[in-house]
């Protein structure tokens, strides 16, 4: 079994989940802020997540407020920013760190495995990980990658 599959997260409607859930699925895991120049990414997220959901994408979302302190609000505002204005259907979990000492497990084994230009570092919010169906990171993508431009890529593992 991978180890992303032995990690949890908690939603943010307090439920305690495993990532071996998503076992047999594509997922693509993405740190999030209600705040930032990147927000209406959640759209673009939203519609890959619509359109390969039948094929097994999962879109995993942790918001983060590391990053300018762009996502400020609690579990509540942070649902309605992303249901209301942007129609989010995909998971979504508590606000995590991606960066230093409380880093969230998921994003230190996913820096580990697939390092960016800052190393172990996440650069920005809308840093995203490709995990494939047998649970091994695949690919890192910035936070200036759109949903849009990973489409043709998100096509190609789930045909793989």
């Amino acid at each position: 079994m991978s180890a992303f599959y032995q990690f949890t997260a908690t939603s943010l409607s307090g439920q305690r989940i495993s990532m071996a859930d998503y076992a047999g699925k594509l997922v693509l895991v993405v740190n999030t802020a209600s705040h930032c120049g990147f927000t209406p990414q959640y759209a673009g997220l939203e519609s890959l997540y619509k359109k390969y959901a039948d094929q097994g994408l999962v879109v995993l979302g942790f918001p983060c407020n590391q990053f300018g302190k762009q996502e400020p609000g609690g579990a509540e505002e942070i649902a309605q920013t992303c249901h209301i204005n942007y129609g989010v259907s995909f998971p979504m979990f508590e606000k995590v760190e991606v960066n230093g000492a409380a880093t969230h497990p998921v994003f230190r084994y996913l820096k580990d495995a697939l390092p960016g230009v800052l190393g172990g570092r996440i650069k920005w919010n809308f840093t995203k990980f490709l995990i494939g169906r047998d649970g091994q990171p695949l690919r890192r993508f910035a936070p200036i990658t759109t949903p849009e431009k990973m489409d043709a890529v998100i096509l190609a593992a789930l045909k793989s």
